[in-house]
């Protein structure tokens, strides 16, 4: 779905990025364990070995998951977050690798010393749904980690091409759910036996920072109204030589506002070059089955209006071109998402070739 679909898009900026979050992680855990160790001197108090991995991996993969689902309204409020955009289907994967170690650790321990099943154990060892102090927690923590899974499993676009966009966005809008799940894991299981408030109000805290960042995000991205225009409004952006086939020459206007330019068959058309999805860059990515395809997550565009095809409601903001000659000209006022726009024809046959 991208503009250079390859089974495997890796590079030197991934390739740190990742190096960097393993690295994070094991340095958290050890710091985890080490801070513990030191605050409990006494070897009762520490508990078994496992319990602490059980503690260093789920405070690790809680915290990565407050800062995957920050990310996305961050990167939407400032550009300078961006590049942890690009790399957050990184950072989900690897968020969920210390979650399952985390509840394999989980079900071999508290499950696994028995003669039955260890995960039929976590349906049928505690079954007190009626009371919230013995709440079978670990059932919420088990459906959060197979959500997941399921999302890791489906990270590369090549299950966005072969799920379809609406299955796909579905399953990783699911993350919420997720979340969701584990706040109440979090809540029911490990701040029942937790005397000091501080850790509520941390849960508490990311909860509001997560929540709030949406909500800013969300009131950030309303509608924007067009300017007033005039003659001198227009700006030349290029030459139609200047954009190659079923792609875009992005601009800045309006002091930076990023516009992509798009030539498609012999029309001109131009729309925001933010993606409505995840603040994608769409200029980067190529015109896919007659739709604008963002590079990132394969999200689609008219050109002509801006709008997802339906079903979809996706929409981005729109601009006027016009020829003078050859020469592409650009009204840098934007028009509402969504708003239809005739584009611009050229004559394919007064195209210039190289000799």
């Amino acid at each position: 779905m991208s503009n250079a679909y390859k089974a495997v898009q890796w590079n030197r900026h991934k390739r740190i990025y990742d190096m960097a979050t393993i690295g994070m992680v094991v340095l958290f855990i050890a710091a985890f364990l080490a801070i513990t160790v030191a605050t409990h001197p006494s070897p009762n108090d520490l508990g078994p070995p496992p319990v602490l991995l059980l503690r260093a991996t789920a405070a690790c993969a809680f915290i990565m998951l407050h800062i995957i689902l920050m990310i996305g309204p961050l990167a939407r409020l400032d550009s300078r977050f961006a590049p942890l955009l690009y790399n957050r289907r990184h950072l989900g994967v690897t968020t969920f690798a210390v979650a399952f170690v985390h509840g394999v650790v989980a079900i071999l321990f508290y499950h696994g010393m028995g003669n039955g099943n260890p995960l039929v154990g976590i349906f049928t060892d505690n079954t007190n749904y009626g009371s919230l102090a013995q709440f079978p927690f670990q059932v919420l923590g088990f459906f959060a980690l197979l959500i997941m899974f399921l999302m890791a499993a489906t990270s590369h676009d090549y299950w966005l091409k072969n799920l379809g966009v609406a299955f796909w966005k579905t399953l990783h809008m699911s993350v919420y759910l997720a979340y969701g799940m584990l706040v109440m894991h979090v809540a029911l299981g490990a701040l029942q036996s937790e005397t000091s408030p501080v850790y509520v109000a941390l849960v508490a805290i990311g909860v509001v920072l997560v929540t709030g960042l949406h909500l800013v995000a969300g009131l950030r991205e309303r509608p924007v109204e067009a300017g007033l225009r005039s003659a001198e409004d227009w700006v030349a952006v290029g030459s139609i030589e200047d954009i190659s086939p079923d792609c875009a020459l992005v601009v800045s206007v309006n002091g930076g506002e990023r516009v992509a330019v798009y030539r498609h068959g012999n029309k001109i058309s131009a729309i925001s070059n933010v993606c409505a999805h995840q603040g994608g860059p769409l200029g980067e990515g190529k015109i896919v089955d007659d739709c604008i395809t963002c590079p990132w997550h394969g999200y689609q565009y008219m050109a002509v209006n801006g709008q997802s095809p339906p079903p979809f409601d996706e929409k981005v903001p729109t601009y006027r071109v016009k020829l003078k000659g050859r020469q592409v000209l650009l009204d840098p006022n934007p028009l509402p998402p969504g708003t239809p726009v005739e584009p611009a024809i050229f004559d394919l046959k007064e195209e210039k070739t190289d000799v």
